[in-house]
């Protein structure tokens, strides 16, 4: 079969197999790195993945991110293998959070400025305490607090 009929049906006859593309994501990680020997390991095993782009390590705050084409089970798997023990970043700034002291949520381990992620059911079912809205009732941060003090 030639020519247009060989075309036609190779188009609707034959069953083409279409790959997944990957979609273009940012991994953060927490890893706990101590010299410079650890960065480089986990710097040079993250970016010899296939589909990574960038690999960024603040060793400070103990945060790796990766970009590029990859799923964030792999981008784990793969840091482990290097030893150390690898979780996915559990903090947020705690300007995102509606309650950054509620429980659950702070954590003294956590960065300056960063609480732990906690669901968002966690923290809907955090209800203020009668004595709480008294304490905010004078505090000084209330501009209709009262002036007496």
């Amino acid at each position: 079969m030639g020519g247009s009929f060989g075309y036609l049906w190779d188009l609707f006859v034959k069953e083409h197999k279409y790959k997944k593309k990957r979609q273009f994501s940012t991994v953060d990680l927490k890893i706990k790195m101590d010299c410079d020997g650890c960065e480089l390991r986990i710097k040079k095993t993250l970016s010899n993945m296939k589909g990574v782009q960038n690999v960024e390590i603040n060793r400070k705050q103990h945060k790796v991110t990766v970009s590029g084409f990859v799923e964030p089970q792999k981008v784990v798997k793969r840091a482990q293998s290097t030893g150390k023990r690898v979780e996915i970043w559990p903090y947020i700034p705690y300007n995102v959070v509606a309650h950054p002291y509620a429980p659950n949520t702070y954590d003294k381990r956590a960065p300056a400025g960063h609480v732990r992620n906690a669901e968002a059911l966690a923290i809907s079912n955090y209800v203020p305490r009668q004595e709480d809205h008294f304490a905010t009732l004078f505090s000084d941060d209330n501009p209709n607090a009262c002036s007496v003090m």
